[in-house]
C-alpha cells in the first residue's frame, strides 16, 4: 500500500503534461516508463499505477471464476483439452 504524501502541487504544461512532485512518485512506487491509468471522478482525477490496475482486474476475474464456480484445475483441464484438439487437428 502506497504511504500518503502531504498535497503535492504541479503545472499543466501547454501539451497537456505534467510532472509529478518526487513524493508523490516515491509513495506510489513508480519509476520512469511506469504506466499510469487516469479516472475522472466526481472528486477529481484518480491517478493508478496500471500495475495495481492490472492487479485489481486479475482480482475481478478470480472473483467472478469464484462466483460461477470455476475453479483453476477447471481451467488448467480445459486449456489441456483446446491444446490437445488443436494439436490433434494440425498436427494428427
Amino acid at each position: 500500500m502506497a504511504r500518503s504524501t502531504e498535497p503535492q502541487e504541479t503545472t499543466l504544461r501547454e501539451r497537456g503534461q505534467l510532472t509529478l512532485p518526487a513524493p508523490v512518485c516515491r509513495a506510489l512506487g513508480l519509476q520512469v516508463g511506469d504506466r499510469l491509468e487516469l479516472t475522472v471522478t466526481e472528486h477529481g482525477v484518480l491517478l493508478t499505477p496500471r500495475k495495481n490496475a492490472a492487479r485489481r482486474a486479475l482480482e475481478e476475474i478470480s472473483r467472478a471464476f469464484a462466483e460461477a464456480g470455476v475453479t483453476e484445475e477447471h481451467l488448467l483441464e480445459e486449456g489441456r483439452r483446446v491444446r490437445e484438439e488443436i494439436s490433434r487437428k494440425y498436427y494428427g
